[in-house]
């Protein structure tokens, strides 16, 4: 059985922030710019907080089956859920989205290099 890997996205609003927390934020903000954004295991946070109050954690995931991307996802809400707890962050509207890379659509490089090898 090969290894799958899964992308998760984990996004949301900051809510109720209190002054002392958006400066915080505001001040880290360079390490969370989303020109910086990638799939990690740990996740990687990424907003702008300047414009608006929403953000994203993106997690890199993986498992044996097709059913696994269900325990990758919830692995990542909690993770992120707990990260903001941590720091004492409100959020609202909190919703995931995951992807399984072995079920996605090959790109023009992949499928030529794919015809190249099979043929």
């Amino acid at each position: 059985m090969s290894t799958r890997t899964f992308r998760v996205t984990v996004r949301g609003v900051f809510d109720g922030l209190s002054g002392d927390q958006r400066a915080e934020l505001l001040a880290r903000a360079a390490e969370h710019d989303i020109l910086r954004a990638a799939f990690t295991p740990e996740g990687h946070l990424s907003y702008e907080l300047a414009s608006r109050p929403a953000f994203t954690f993106r997690f890199l995931d993986s498992g044996e089956a097709e059913e696994d991307i269900l325990d990758a996802t919830e692995h990542a809400e909690e993770t992120a859920k707990a990260w903001l707890a941590e720091r004492g962050y409100g959020y609202k509207n909190l919703r995931s989205q995951a992807e399984d890379l072995s079920q996605a659509p090959l790109g023009k490089r992949q499928r030529r290099e794919a015809a190249r090898t099979q043929g």
